[in-house]
């Protein structure tokens, strides 16, 4: 997302962050946002951040972990106002990078505050982003490199059913159904593949930032992860060399390159994206099967 406005929004005053959130009347707004950092303290945490969603309205899923937070929220630009504001008095979450999108209807259930031993599961203790991960890569200089056809891999670490809603032009698409089998999988990338210039991208960012450091450790030497992942990408440069839309983890189920939200359903059985196609398919049945489980 423009580096004016979202990504870094860090770096803007807090006048200036709540205009970053201002939607028009009646719409809801959504943040994410996730950071790599020491929560010895992670227990203690959970109450107050109930709490202050709580006395916000916000509705969506906070995760807390010894290595870090991860949260997905939406409510009004008051309420995430009054959340920012709480989160920026503790210095290890002051000035998150958010993702910020709207909405005309609350796309969470519930607000949930839960306790991890990861914000991003991937089953290997021994890898710490706080410590250790591939430097970043913004969308804009990511884009030029396509734009001049640079030999550049491009590789999806998202599961195989958001890579079915959309995926960058010639992306690497490792076939996963779960983040914890991007460890096994890379291995099985050609060995010359070591050497290349690889630029990891997920949804927002979390996931590609864990990944760098599993790929730096297997001995993949310039491995990058695209900074704001494909949300922040959208954000900058639009669907420049991006086929499809973008699946997220709300009712909403998948974006546009506009950040608009589009007419992606989910198989109330499977709980599998379908798109018209899929829609209009024989096989789906509404709140019983969809081409993928019927």
């Amino acid at each position: 997302m423009a580096d004016s406005k979202i990504d870094g929004i860090e770096d803007l005053s807090s006048d200036s962050r709540r205009d970053a959130l201002r939607g028009t009347d009646g719409t809801i707004v959504n943040i994410a946002g996730y950071r790599f950092v020491a929560l010895p303290d992670r227990d203690e945490l959970r109450q107050p951040f109930r709490d202050i969603c709580g006395e916000s309205g916000l509705a969506g899923t906070i995760l807390l972990s010894h290595e870090g937070i991860n949260f997905f929220l939406a409510g009004s630009r008051v309420g995430m106002d009054s959340y920012l504001e709480f989160l920026a008095q503790d210095e290890r979450f002051a000035g998150i990078p958010l993702k910020v999108s709207n909405s005309d209807s609350q796309p969470f259930r519930r607000m949930l505050v839960r306790l991890k031993n990861e914000i991003i599961s991937l089953g290997m203790p021994e890898i710490s982003p706080a410590d250790f991960t591939g430097e970043e890569i913004t969308p804009q200089h990511l884009k030029a490199k396509l734009d001049a056809d640079e030999d550049v891999v491009v590789l999806d670490t998202r599961n195989d059913y958001e890579i079915r809603i959309g995926t960058f032009d010639n992306a690497v698409d490792l076939n996963i159904s779960s983040f914890r089998d991007f460890p096994n999988a890379i291995k099985n990338l050609p060995e010359e593949m070591k050497e290349k210039e690889i630029v990891l991208f997920c949804t927002g960012g979390i996931r590609c930032e864990k990944a760098s450091a599993v790929m730096l450790n297997a001995g993949f030497a310039n491995v990058k992860q695209l900074k704001g992942g494909v949300l922040g990408y959208f954000e900058e440069c639009g669907g420049a060399h991006w086929d499809g839309d973008c699946f997220v983890f709300d009712r909403r189920v998948a974006l546009n390159p506009q950040l608009e939200e589009t007419d992606h359903e989910l198989c109330f059985a499977c709980r599998e994206p379908l798109g018209q196609e899929e829609l209009n398919s024989e096989d789906y049945v509404i709140g019983q099967s969809c081409p993928h489980c019927a």
